[in-house]
Parts: C-alpha cells; sequence; structure tokens
C-alpha cells in the first residue's frame, strides 16, 4: 500500500468536474504536495509542455484525469479531435512518466472502450470482444490504448501503471454547456429551462430505451484514491456504481424532480448511442474495497439543487 501522506501527486485535470473532488479526496489524505497543470501554462498535448511539468512538479505519482471529452454530439463532430487529443496525450504523459522514474501512473480510461454489443453487466474480460459504439468509438479507443501502454510497460519496463474504467459520471460541479455535456446535465438544463420559460415540451434525443449506469462524482474520486493506494496490477477494473436506468425512466425522474408539466417528445432521428451500459463492479471490491455508498435519488436531487443555485 502507498501512503499518500508522503507523497507528492501530479493530477492531470485537476482543476476539473472529477479533478476537483480527487485533489479535495487527496487532502484528505495529506498528500505533501499536489500539482495541478493548468492547460494555459501546460498544454498536454505538447511534448514540450509535459517534460516541463515532470521537470517542475518533481512528483511521485501521476492520476491522468485529463481528457477532451463530451456527448454524443460532440463526440460525432469531433472524432479526429478526440482521438487524436487523447491519444497524444496520453501516450507522452505515460512515457515521460517512465523516464522520469514515476513510482505509479493511474490512467483514467472509460465505459467507451467497451464493444458496442457487451453482455450486461460490463465484465472486464469482456474488453476485447468487439468495437466500441461507432459515436465514441475514436474517443473510447484512443483511451484504451492507455490500458495496452500501461501492461506493456509493467511487462517491459516494470513500470507500475494501472488502468481504471468509471462510468458516466454526475453530480455537482458537472459541465452543463449543451454542446458538451453529457445526458444528466443535458437533461436538467432541459427541463429546467422548460419549467422557466413555460414551454409546452422538451425534446429528447433517441427513443429512449437505450440504459445507462450513473456514478456520483464523490464515489468515483473516493475509487480513484482507494486504487491509487492499494491498486498494482496490469489488468484493468471497473469502477461504477454498479445499476442500469433508461434514458426514458431517467428524463422522467428528472422532469418530475424539477417540476416541469409539459410532455417529452423523442427524436428517434437521433442516435442512442451504445444500446445498454452497466457494470459489473466486484472486481474493485476485491481488490481494493471500494463499493458506491451514494444513492442515485439523493445524487440526481443534490446535483439540480446544485444547479438550480448555480443560475438563479
Amino acid at each position: 500500500m502507498i501512503d499518500l501522506q508522503n507523497k507528492k501527486v501530479i493530477v492531470t485535470g485537476g482543476a476539473g468536474f472529477l479533478g476537483k473532488y480527487i485533489v479535495k479526496k487527496l487532502k484528505e489524505k495529506k498528500c505533501r504536495e499536489i500539482f495541478i497543470p493548468i492547460i494555459d501554462k501546460y498544454d498536454l498535448r505538447e511534448l514540450s509542455a509535459i517534460k516541463r511539468m515532470y521537470s517542475d512538479a518533481k512528483a511521485d505519482i501521476v492520476i491522468h484525469l485529463a481528457a477532451v471529452v463530451g456527448g454524443i454530439g460532440a463526440n460525432r463532430e469531433n472524432p479526429a479531435t478526440f482521438f487524436y487529443d487523447n491519444l497524444i496525450m496520453g501516450i507522452q504523459l505515460m512515457e515521460q512518466a517512465r523516464l522520469n522514474d514515476i513510482e505509479k501512473f493511474v490512467a483514467i480510461g472509460t465505459i467507451c472502450a467497451y464493444p458496442k454489443f457487451t453482455p450486461v453487466p460490463f465484465k472486464e474480460e469482456d474488453l476485447w470482444n468487439g468495437y466500441p459504439e461507432e459515436t465514441n468509438a475514436p474517443y473510447g479507443l484512443a483511451k484504451k490504448m492507455l490500458l495496452v501502454q500501461s501492461q506493456a510497460y509493467r511487462k517491459q519496463y516494470n513500470f507500475n501503471s494501472i488502468f481504471l474504467l468509471p462510468v458516466n459520471l454526475y453530480g455537482p460541479g458537472d459541465n452543463f454547456d449543451p454542446k458538451s455535456s453529457h445526458v444528466i446535465p443535458a437533461l436538467i438544463k432541459k427541463f429546467y429551462d422548460a419549467k422557466i420559460n413555460d414551454y409546452k415540451e422538451v425534446v429528447v434525443w433517441g427513443t429512449g430505451k437505450a440504459t445507462r449506469e450513473f456514478f456520483y462524482v464523490a464515489d468515483c474520486a473516493e475509487a480513484i484514491v482507494l486504487a491509487t493506494e492499494k491498486y498494482n496490477k496490469p489488468d484493468p477494473v471497473n469502477i461504477g456504481a454498479g445499476f442500469e436506468i433508461t434514458i426514458k425512466d431517467l428524463s422522467e425522474k428528472i422532469k418530475k424532480l424539477i417540476g416541469f408539466e409539459g410532455k417529452i417528445v423523442w427524436d428517434k432521428s437521433k442516435p442512442d448511442g451504445q444500446p445498454r451500459r452497466c457494470l459489473d463492479t466486484l472486481k474493485a471490491e476485491k481488490e481494493f474495497g471500494f463499493k458506491a455508498k451514494n444513492k442515485f435519488n439523493e445524487g440526481l436531487e443534490k446535483t439540480i439543487k446544485w444547479y438550480i443555485e448555480l443560475v438563479s
């Protein structure tokens, strides 16, 4: 087990949604120093910036969260950007970590790495049994290459890198920009806007039949920090809450919590994305003792409350 109290930790993406929760958790662990590379100073797509970051930080551990991400719409419009930026960032960060004798590299993957048709619940051994869902395959595959790199580096260099697969996150502090937000913040904004503007209907993409699993961001931060402390194996590990809900039921739930009284119209010309998403999370519990604590309804209420206070 790694005692984080005596470690200097780089958190790429540490100023972002998940990153802020990770940093808070690391502070609770009394980390000696937490280094957060801000994009204005360290553009991690550039090798020179990565080298400078390692020189400036003099860290022991890297938790690599930084990513170019978005919902289905953003993935459809920017497949090349999502592929290149995520791949070049991850590959160069890990290689320079090795060259700088970093003690441990924690690579954060994505649920989008799984094949489009994966038996539910998704088990880690199913990761290579098919091609990802088309709209987010470039992003998912770019992140998946970090697993290949991680395992190769452990084998050839004995470099301690681990790969975690979080499911869709949500919670206070999420991204509510309609151009790039994921499904929960997108729906919260749509229904809240409809309520305050007295719209008669809200249009939601797809058929509503697709399912998703949602993982409260504070739980995800706890899982990543536990894995940083306790997990040192080449095998990928799912982290999530272990349940699924249809987009239709999710939409109805958010509609009710916000108090919108109009109707939901399904735009079936738009894609559903992956048909089903739900993780098997037994390995995380077995390997580093993680089990999600926050109930979905409570997390959703906290997120909605946070957003309404933000825009009011």
